[in-house]
Parts: C-alpha cells; sequence; structure tokens
C-alpha cells in the first residue's frame, strides 16, 4: 500500500514539509502526543536512533497529532523541555492520523524509498522489531 501523502507545517518554522520532499528515501513517520506514556518512552529511543543514524538512506519525522492533545501548546512545550532534534509536524487536528488509519499513539509506520507502507508498530511493537525492520528497508 503506497502511503497517503501529506503537507504539514513544521512545528517550530511553519516550512511545509510534505512526503513528496522525501522522494527516493525510506521515512520511518511516528505519530505521537505529549500525554501519553507510551509516546514518551518511544519518542526517548527515537531520539538515540535520530542521534546515531549515521545513512541517509532514511528520514525521520514525528507527526504530532494536534486533535488528539489536551491543549494547544503541549506539543511544542514537551518537545522543548526533551531538547529533541528530529525532524516534527503538527497534524490538523486528526487528518493524517486517520488518512493512516491510526487507532493509538504511537504509531510508527517505516516506507520504503517507493514509499509503500512496509512496516506498521502501534504502543505495543519493540523497539528492537522496529530496528530489524528497519535494518531491512535500508
Amino acid at each position: 500500500m503506497v502511503a497517503p501523502n501529506f503537507s504539514l507545517k513544521d512545528m517550530h518554522s511553519e516550512e511545509v514539509r510534505s512526503l513528496e520532499d522525501y522522494k527516493g528515501k525510506a521515512l520511518l513517520l511516528t505519530f505521537w502526543v505529549s500525554w501519553c506514556p507510551d509516546c514518551q518512552r518511544d519518542l526517548a529511543n527515537k531520539e538515540q536512533l535520530y542521534k546515531s543514524m549515521n545513512t541517509n538512506d532514511l528520514e525521520m519525522i514525528m507527526i504530532h497529532v494536534s486533535g488528539r492533545e489536551t491543549n494547544d501548546g503541549l506539543g511544542e512545550s514537551y518537545y522543548k523541555e526533551n531538547n529533541f532534534s528530529f525532524p516534527v509536524v503538527k497534524d490538523e487536528g486528526t487528518k493524517i492520523y486517520d488518512a493512516y488509519q491510526c487507532m493509538s499513539v504511537p504509531t510508527s509506520f517505516l516506507l520504503n524509498k517507493d514509499h509503500e507502507i512496509v512496516g506498521r508498530f502501534n504502543d505495543k511493537a519493540s523497539f528492537q522489531q522496529m530496528l530489524k525492520e528497519i535494518g531491512e528497508v535500508i
């Protein structure tokens, strides 16, 4: 299945990022909110992965699901407080979250270089399993 396209604003710069910007690259997308304990663990792991990646073959984008947040601005505050460095865009409510048919947060999708969904990981997926599948794509 080809991943649904998106064009969302960067959480900090208002620059629009779209799936098309990553043409020819594998991509790891993660949907998250600030209040979720599973998201908090997942984002810490993703930050370590992002900092340690030494390849141009995989990009990462975190998609903040603003429509599932308890208060406006919490996602931005959480990102800053934790000194995350990975790219983050803000969903328009739950528009892209719904387009990807997410049922919970965090949910991550691994896309191959043709932007076909080759992996889907929910809140119960192990980080080791995710790394294994990333290795198979890059």
